[in-house]
Formats: C-alpha cells, structure tokens, sequence
C-alpha cells in the first residue's frame, strides 16, 4: 500500500500526519512525501516517509501512482497553498484515482460544511484512523 502525503508551505501539516503513521500504523506501508517546496520534502521525509519528490512534475507523476492520498484540503484547489498549489498539481490530485483523505482548514478559502471545528491535530488524527480502515 502506498500512501501519498502532499504539503507545502513549512510543511507542518504533512510532517506531522507522517508522524502519525508512523506511530500507528505498520512498516507495510509505504509513505511518500510529496512536497510543493523542499521545505515540505525535507520535514516529511525527517519524520519518517520512506522517500520524497518535490515540485509540480513530482506531485502530477505521482498523483496517479498511490493508493490513498492525504494533505489539507487546499491540494485540491488551484493556487492554494498561497499559490504554492499550481492548477495542473490540483488537477492530477483531483483527478487520480487514489482514494483522498483531506485535512479540513480554512486558510485554503474552502470550507466545508457540517464539519465540526477542532484543533488540527485531532483532525490529523481522525485521517489516520480513516486510512487505518482503509487499509484492512
């Protein structure tokens, strides 16, 4: 099973969701940091991700190549990410067809409704158990 973590910015959001994965979840699976910058790239794979591209050709290639993908809701729309996000990074996450479990936060501009509000590492957590149930 390979499981996609895409981030930009500092990267806080997709190191600590490979943090978790690696606390509660077995060697098995493979975790691949994708990152938008190498900032991203480089705390991700510190926290244990086996392996890590970073840009827009890396995030498309990879896209279609995983199982599951996890980030912030933002990777799913264009020029997120303080425009770190390109619209073609945007279309191939979109688009692949991984399943996607994304992180609610509202700095993207996109909020979703019926979501309950709670600190972002409960909701990193709640993604964990999610691809957890995936898995089996």
């Amino acid at each position: 099973m390979r499981i996609a973590v895409i981030d930009g910015q500092g990267g806080g959001i997709g190191k600590a969701i490979v943090e978790r994965f690696r606390q509660k979840l077995e060697d098995s699976v493979e975790v691949v940091a994708l990152g938008t910058n190498s900032l991203a790239t480089s705390l991700m794979l510190k926290a244990g991700a086996d392996e890590g591209a970073t840009g827009e050709n890396a995030i498309i290639h990879n896209a279609c190549r995983v199982d599951i993908i996890l980030g912030p809701i933002g990777i799913i729309s264009a020029n997120s990410l303080l425009g770190e996000l390109t619209p073609l990074m945007a279309k191939a996450i979109a688009e692949s067809p991984a399943k996607k479990v994304l992180i609610p936060m509202s700095k993207c501009n996109v909020t979703v409704a019926g979501i309950e509000t709670k600190p972002i590492p409960n909701y990193i957590d709640d993604a964990v158990e999610i691809v957890k149930t995936m898995i089996k």
